[in-house]
């Protein structure tokens, strides 16, 4: 099995782990991150219901490049969006990717703008 192969297996199995554990609900819903090599993308989905109720990307956002600066802006926007909205309280799904660099600037930023995970 080639290199790149084993390391999609490994990041689909820790989603699918993480997965497992988290849902959202109205009171608490999940806050999705997803990264690419050059964007950011982060959502809150209310799981019952199976509907994207706020969602915040770099694409978005028209901010250039995949960097740690990028990911506390996304989050920054998504907490406002979030507390318009009235949602103070989520559930963080990582998506697999390891809490580290743009997922941790991404989930910083958004705590500091008011959310609570």
């Amino acid at each position: 099995m080639k290199k790149i192969y084993q390391k999609i297996a490994r990041l689909e199995r820790r989603k699918q782990r993480v997965r497992k554990k988290i849902f959202g609900t109205p009171s608490c819903p999940r806050l999705r991150v997803t990264k690419t090599l050059n964007h950011i993308y982060a959502q809150i989905i209310d799981d019952t219901q199976g509907k994207t109720l706020a969602s915040a990307s770099s694409v978005q956002l028209k901010i250039k490049g995949g960097n740690i600066e990028s990911a506390k802006q996304v989050g920054s926007e998504l907490a406002k969006k979030a507390l318009s909205l009235s949602i103070s309280r989520v559930a963080f799904d990582r998506g697999g990717h390891l809490y580290h660099g743009r997922v941790k600037a991404l989930a910083d930023s958004a705590r500091e703008a008011g959310l609570k995970f």
